[in-house]
């Protein structure tokens, strides 16, 4: 297979990689067949055992493939693809393009864009229509970057108990990226927004395989829109989206779940009436609490849109079912982050909640980045040790001991827990 610097190919006429990208290349495509060749015959061949040799895509027996773009990452579905990254790549503060997470929601993705042709779209309650290039984003407006946490709503769904429906996400379907691209109301500044605005709606090139199908178009209320944090980014890390994840353009929400960062974007639309569609009045809601919870298989009687992510933290080392040597120090590390207040520190337990210890943060990337934090143990016993770790943000808020439920399996949030073995 050949490789450009991490950049899976599989043809050079049919795929660019993120490097041709760079030297401005305008058209980044795979063509329908080869797509569906790697995401659903790969899937295929990857329960059979069979992988044929022309499809160019490392796949291994623990259901790892690997897409355009993409280091080997854990298979959920291949038609649309949700694709999840390994635990590993978080020991990292930043996420690597290859490894971030992949969810699209309907079938029918783009796999092939022309910026010499797209144009994003701005209309509706507005004093002017706009037909913005990748140019026009590039040099009319102000370039803001910003680092903040992009996290699927279900993500740790496969936890839950009672099991709920909705993809089988383990904690894989998060990551950490440094955006680039415009601010949101800087756009909607210049198209200029009528009076009596109430909603302003996103919509991408991804379209539904049949009419019966709603199309993934999302909203926020005018005045999250007006948000001067909300961007319509252009890169990642540095570099052009990768198509996976929205390429040309996608909407970034920071502190909010990700239902709501719409990829490839393509239409801005203000409306002077409350969206009604599909994936807002109907998908991705949650129980209208505080917790967003009900009682484990119980039903929801009021609920409201998805929006704000709560605090959540990790252990990433050492790994579960670890084992570790007795008077041999152990580097437990990990993450935090929350809805966009920051995290204001991370208590670690080695004694399954019995007595907390502080632990050491690192580089402070900003409200809406995660936090890497460490603490060094010196075990003295041999035996088994249930190891917790728990964060507060600077909001006051934190991780309850015991999960809480709703039949979406969204909005997963515990002290988490990780076994080890002293030898």
């Amino acid at each position: 297979m050949p490789v450009l610097r991490g950049s899976c190919v599989y043809r050079k006429d049919i795929f660019f990689s993120r490097e041709d990208i760079a030297v401005g290349d305008p058209i980044i495509k795979f063509t329908r067949r080869d797509f569906l060749k790697t995401a659903g015959i790969v899937a295929g061949m990857t329960t059979l055992g069979e992988i044929p040799g022309e499809l160019l895509a490392a796949v291994d027996r623990k259901n790892l493939v690997r897409f355009p773009e993409k280091t080997d990452m854990i298979l959920l579905t291949s038609r649309p693809p949700q694709l999840e990254t390994p635990m590993q790549y978080f020991r990292e503060l930043i996420t690597p393009n290859d490894a971030l997470f992949v969810r699209w929601h309907i079938s029918e993705v783009p796999t092939s864009v022309d910026l010499k042709e797209w144009r994003l779209k701005v209309s509706g309650h507005t004093d002017k229509e706009l037909q913005l290039s990748m140019d026009d984003l590039k040099t009319k407006y102000e370039k803001v970057t910003m680092t903040a946490v992009i996290q699927c709503s279900g993500n740790s769904r496969s936890y839950f108990e009672p099991p709920v429906a909705g993809g089988e996400w383990q904690n894989g379907a998060m990551g950490n990226v440094t955006w680039t691209g415009v601010r949101l109301k800087d756009i909607l500044a210049e198209a200029g927004i009528k009076p009596g605005a109430v909603d302003v709606s996103f919509n991408g090139l991804d379209k539904p395989p049949l009419p019966s199908v709603p199309d993934l178009v999302k909203s926020l209320p005018v005045d999250k829109a007006l948000d001067a944090d909300i961007l319509v980014a252009y890169e990642m890390n540095g570099q052009p989206l990768l198509m996976l994840n929205g390429f040309p353009a996608r909407l970034i929400v920071p502190g909010w779940f990700a239902t709501y960062w719409v990829k490839a974007l393509s239409d801005i639309t203000v409306l002077s009436e409350p969206f009604e569609g599909f994936w807002v009045k109907t998908a991705y809601r949650i129980p209208d609490n505080p917790c967003a919870c009900v009682e484990p298989g119980g039903k929801v009687e009021k609920s409201i849109p998805i929006n704000r992510m709560d605090t959540r933290s990790f252990i990433i080392d050492p790994e579960e079912g670890a084992s570790v040597k007795a008077y041999k120090a152990v580097d437990l590390k990990g993450i935090a982050f929350s809805g966009g207040y920051g995290i204001r520190d991370v208590l670690v337990s080695i004694d399954n909640g019995k007595t907390w210890n502080e632990t050491k943060l690192g580089k402070n990337l900003g409200k809406y980045s995660w936090i890497q934090w460490s603490y060094s143990w010196l075990p003295k016993k041999k035996g088994r040790y249930t190891l917790m770790v728990r964060a507060t943000d600077n909001n006051g808020e934190s991780q309850p001991f015991e999960p809480r439920w709703n039949p979406a399996g969204y909005m997963r949030n515990v002290v988490e827990k990780v076994t080890v073995t002293v030898r």
